[in-house]
């Protein structure tokens, strides 16, 4: 009661949508880091994440995710997030669970299943012919491992999902303007495509998650005209922003440094 009393911080609670996925079918949406209860400067305020290195409660945590169930619509008892392994594993709902799984896919109506993010990207998948969905987290080593397809190709086996019926957002995430990874790490990076890598020669080049993300999911079928990222044209309608760069909106390993919050992205079918 005390904790639900509190007031919210840093401005009202705030749900990011794309306009590609059908708002008839699914309830969607990306959290950004207003409107929680989180006190601590890196994690305040809506943060939705809480682990031996964070110093978050995770009564706060709790608390955070029944006012954002509230404000979009969903049931919090019906809520699944990943278990963040930052590989390639999909946990296919109704099935036997993994350890640990960076996506998930379900047709389960009013079940909202989330992908958090903090840097990494948060990935919605829906797919409105065959009304199945699905939400992965991918990093930049899941990126490597084909997390996404690997949630595409779920919703194909296990819901006779057509590959080119498939929508696919993705989510405020660190742009290629603020990331950086080792030469080697790179190199990877440049194989999947050159454009994904700027300052090729140097110790530390800049990598871009989202542009590898793209290249793979197009290899693997889904249509250009169904991904939506960050090269969309209409800057009203892009929810795939940089992290690090927008410290008033969302939360950023890269720039936070160890204790640092967390948003999420989540899909349902509707009822």
């Amino acid at each position: 009661m005390f904790l639900e009393s509190l007031p919210a911080l840093n401005g009202k609670l705030t749900i990011l949508k794309s306009s590609l996925i059908p708002d008839d079918i699914f309830l969607h949406g990306f959290t950004t880091r207003t409107g929680g209860i989180s006190y601590i400067s890196t994690l305040s305020s809506l943060n939705l994440f809480s682990s031996s290195k964070r110093r978050d409660p995770p009564a706060v945590v709790k608390e955070n995710l029944r006012r954002l169930a509230i404000a979009a619509g969903f049931s919090q008892d019906t809520y699944h997030s990943v278990k963040v392994n930052h590989a390639s594993d999909v946990w296919v709902m109704g099935k036997a669970k993994p350890e640990s799984y960076d996506g998930i896919v379900t047709n389960q109506k009013g079940v909202t299943i989330a992908a958090p993010g903090a840097d990494c990207i948060p990935v919605l998948f829906a797919d409105p012919v065959q009304k199945a969905c699905g939400a992965a987290h991918s990093g930049w080593q899941g990126t490597l491992q084909g997390v996404s397809m690997a949630v595409v190709n779920a919703m194909i086996t296990e819901y006779r999902c057509n590959v080119k019926d498939i929508l696919v957002v993705l989510g405020p995430s660190v742009g290629p303007c603020c990331f950086k990874l080792p030469q080697k790490s790179a190199e990877e990076f440049h194989r999947i495509d050159p454009k994904c890598v700027r300052l090729y020669e140097s110790s530390h080049p800049y990598i871009d998650i989202r542009r590898a993300t793209r290249v793979l999911l197009e290899a693997g079928g889904v249509l250009p005209q169904n991904i939506q990222d960050y090269s969309v044209m209409d800057l009203n309608q892009n929810v795939t922003l940089c992290t690090s760069c927008c410290p008033d909106q969302f939360y950023s390993h890269v720039r936070d440094g160890e204790n640092f919050g967390t948003q999420i992205g989540f899909i349902s079918i509707k009822g």
